[in-house]
């Protein structure tokens, strides 16, 4: 079960802090043996009223998926993919040993196998499209994304995706006869999506989950941008997209390792928002807490090192310098979405022609990957990916009111649909500070009054569900 704020829902910081307000109805306000003369940060620099975050513990079921993670596997599914030679974009579609055509069956086949055994929980469709000629596409090519859906029970319409392009390179891009076995770039990351899908196919999930293998990443993320085009024309409330791409070793061109770090690539202002939005965001000081900025601190929050083994690292940048990924497509869509990545990058085995030196094969080959640091990348999707699932989304609506000038702070948001929210918790940090420090239930409310300024640190609301599973933190805009 998870953990509040506080550790405990019911117990003594709701007390302390927390009491109905007479002179806001439906508001909670600071009061009690904690009152608001003590709790603001003193001279010296106290901490603020609240509690400290805690991160949420694994419950029972997510401990024992955990445990499933077979990298023996995601070994032979990495083996698989780069045994069919290339995978470019542009190589044969109908070869059944060779190239594009024949890696797209093999994963379909795959997904299928898990979608028989889900009980009618997992569907798996062939998405493609016709690419007419374009940037690295000289002819009219047939891009399919192998996608799997597993439908949520109570918030269907709640969207989370978790993605890997399957297409791979030479050293030329527009070369797709030369080998180019892209076990790193990317099989490693589609074995990622195929052991969520084998491993979630069984369970039911509360909102809807899906894991694509996408195509032509290499040629110009045009698998990813149909996918994106896709759920923007069913109006699909994707709540966070997430692309593994390049996860397969820790190592680096200099010999340096670090087997317990993931990288995680997460844009502060959107891509999507319009310049009076994000002046509106500069105003408040908001540029560190875009939907994808709270997203990637929702991954720290469950994805913790006792749970999967692993540190995700956030980066505070759309994508690495020179290059970008699939979850671009998403973000132009205005979807929170973000990029895991290894920790370092061996650019001797990226994007190589296969071939001898020394008596050594080099390229980008299975025997270059660890396959146990790749099952750890895929304890990090899935402790997320699951908690996204089975917690309560985001609250909406999120505001802070600012039509007079106070030194308290009012919040006010609305309540989620789901029929299983207990209440809800406001956190804070200082101005700073990289992510949410301390908290406060405020019980099953949709406005609180907090006596703290608003002008001196960052507020956020999130619900909390009757299992203990918190959702990602909403970030307030001024409502005056």
């Amino acid at each position: 079960m998870g953990s509040s704020a506080s550790g405990s829902r019911a117990g003594h910081s709701r007390r302390a802090f927390l009491s109905a307000s007479a002179g806001i109805t439906g508001a909670a306000v600071l009061s009690g043996t904690a009152r608001a003369a003590d709790l603001r940060p003193a001279a010296g620099g106290s901490l603020p009223p609240g509690e400290p975050i805690v991160p949420q513990r694994p419950d029972a079921q997510l401990r024992a998926l955990l445990a499933q993670v077979d990298e023996r596997r995601i070994e032979a599914a990495v083996r698989e993919l780069a045994g069919f030679g290339t995978r470019h974009t542009l190589s044969s579609q109908d070869d059944p040993e060779r190239g594009i055509g024949a890696a797209r069956d093999w994963l379909h086949a795959e997904m299928q196998s898990y979608a028989a055994e889900s009980g009618g929980r997992m569907t798996v469709e062939l998405q493609g499209y016709d690419q007419e000629p374009a940037d690295r596409i000289p002819v009219t090519t047939r891009i399919t994304n192998v996608v799997a859906t597993i439908r949520g029970t109570t918030n269907p319409e709640r969207v989370h995706v978790v993605s890997g392009h399957y297409d791979s390179r030479a050293s030329d891009v527009m070369d797709a006869e030369s080998d180019a076995p892209g076990a790193d770039d990317d099989a490693s990351g589609v074995a990622v999506v195929l052991e969520l899908a084998r491993l979630l196919s069984r369970e039911p999930l509360e909102s809807t989950v899906v894991l694509a293998a996408v195509a032509a990443e290499e040629q110009g993320l045009y698998g990813a941008g149909h996918m994106a085009e896709q759920f923007a024309a069913a109006g699909a409330d994707v709540r966070a997209m997430f692309t593994d791409d390049i996860v397969g070793a820790s190592r680096a061109d200099d010999g340096t390792s670090d087997p317990r770090t993931v990288r995680l690539f997460a844009e502060g202002v959107p891509t999507s928002e319009t310049e009076e939005q994000a002046e509106i965001r500069r105003s408040v000081g908001g540029e560190n807490d875009s939907a994808s900025r709270q997203l990637a601190r929702f991954v720290t929050d469950v994805a913790t090192n006792d749970a999967t083994g692993m540190r995700v690292r956030v980066i505070y940048r759309r994508d690495r310098f020179l290059r970008g990924g699939d979850h671009i497509r998403f973000l132009e869509r205005g979807y929170p979405a973000a990029r895991f990545t290894e920790p370092h990058e061996d650019y001797r085995h990226q994007h190589q022609d296969v071939r001898e030196e020394d008596g050594t094969r080099y390229g980008d080959l299975p025997e270059f990957c660890d396959f146990g640091y790749i099952a750890r990348v895929a304890r990090v999707n899935l402790a997320t990916t699951w908690s996204l699932a089975q917690g309560p989304g985001a609250p909406a609506g999120v505001v802070v009111r600012t039509e007079e000038l106070t030194n308290d702070t009012e919040l006010v948001w609305e309540r989620g649909p789901e029929p299983d929210i207990a209440g809800y918790e406001v956190v804070w940090r200082e101005t700073t500070a990289p992510d949410w420090t301390h908290g406060i239930d405020v019980g099953d409310t949709t406005s609180a009054l907090i006596d703290l300024s608003k002008d001196n640190v960052f507020f956020g609301v999130r619900a909390v569900d009757a299992d203990g599973h918190r959702s990602p933190v909403a970030f307030p805009l001024p409502q005056r």
